[in-house]
């Protein structure tokens, strides 16, 4: 009896551990800036979350448990009105391991510097693509922001692989914008809103002016990054093609979303690649990223 239990459990471990869902994402929400608000509230906005970000099954692929895309959410409330409506800000990061070492690389930073939605303690988190703005508007802003960076962060992991392998995680983010909520205070899913906010990362991921940016992710990761532990050279020359490309782009797209985050989230990334090299060598190169990413000037001009 005790062996037949043994088997049962091993086999039910093994079958959860094949059929893992895509995310492993850590939430963090910092709930010091509302008053008179139980910080159950925040702890079960946590809870829901991760639960609903980890436990969905986002794509028809199967994962195994150290398959899953490490990703992590702050959530920084910054405001409280009405019927348990909050204002936020979000950063969201996510990363993929580089083949053959122990060194993770960034695939996605982005704050989202503008949030809104309704939530209780008890709120439930449903979401359906095909009925994005549910029948609550501000509560389903909550659900479709995050299934929105789940596709997005899926659509770089999948690219990071395969030459366009993310496209359909793109367009179901686009799918999201198309159908986003609307009504008062929430922002993020229109055109004349910003020039960096949900609508036009989906766009420009999608964009065919675009193109070139899913060639340079990919020859950077597979290419470039897996490859460096067996061809360090040639990957190192594949990351170096990809920052002049950047240049054109950005030359014929001048401070796009697309760039923005690029930028955002391979700075750090960039300059400890280029640290290896000789001042000599790199010194175009920190010409052109501090003329595509003036946000960080300071940081290429250490390479000077």
């Amino acid at each position: 009896m005790q062996k037949k239990l043994c088997s049962v459990l091993f086999l039910l471990l093994l079958a959860i551990s094949a059929g893992a869902q895509e995310l492993n994402c850590k939430v963090k929400v910092l709930g010091d800036k509302i008053q008179n608000t139980e910080k159950s509230v925040f702890t079960a906005m946590e809870r829901g979350i991760t639960d609903f970000l980890n436990t969905r099954k986002w794509t028809s692929d199967e994962y195994a448990q150290d398959e899953r895309i490490e990703c992590t959410i702050l959530i920084n409330l910054t405001g409280k009105s009405g019927e348990d409506m909050y204002d936020a800000t979000m950063n969201i990061q996510a990363s993929r391991p580089v083949y053959n070492s122990g060194y993770n690389t960034s695939i996605f930073n982005f704050m989202d510097r503008k949030l809104r939605f309704r939530f209780s303690e008890f709120s439930t988190f449903n979401f359906d693509d095909n009925r994005v703005t549910g029948s609550d508007a501000l509560a389903s802003n909550l659900t479709a922001t995050l299934a929105f960076y789940a596709y997005m962060i899926l659509g770089l992991d999948y690219d990071s692989y395969k030459l366009n392998g993310g496209e359909l995680y793109f367009k179901r983010a686009q799918n999201i914008v198309t159908n986003a909520p609307e009504g008062d205070g929430i922002s993020g899913w229109k055109a004349f809103e910003d020039k960096n906010n949900r609508y036009w990362m989906a766009e420009q991921m999608l964009n065919p002016r675009f193109n070139d940016f899913h060639q340079i992710w990919y020859a950077w990761h597979r290419q470039g990054l897996d490859y460096m532990s067996t061809k360090p050279e040639e990957g190192l020359q594949k990351i170096m093609n990809g920052v002049q490309l950047l240049a054109r782009i950005n030359q014929e797209n001048p401070n796009s979303s697309v760039m923005q985050l690029f930028f955002a989230t391979k700075s750090d990334e960039i300059t400890r690649i280029l640290a290896q090299r000789t001042r000599q060598e790199r010194a175009p190169f920190v010409s052109m990223l501090a003329t595509m990413d003036p946000a960080n000037v300071q940081r290429y001009n250490t390479l000077k």
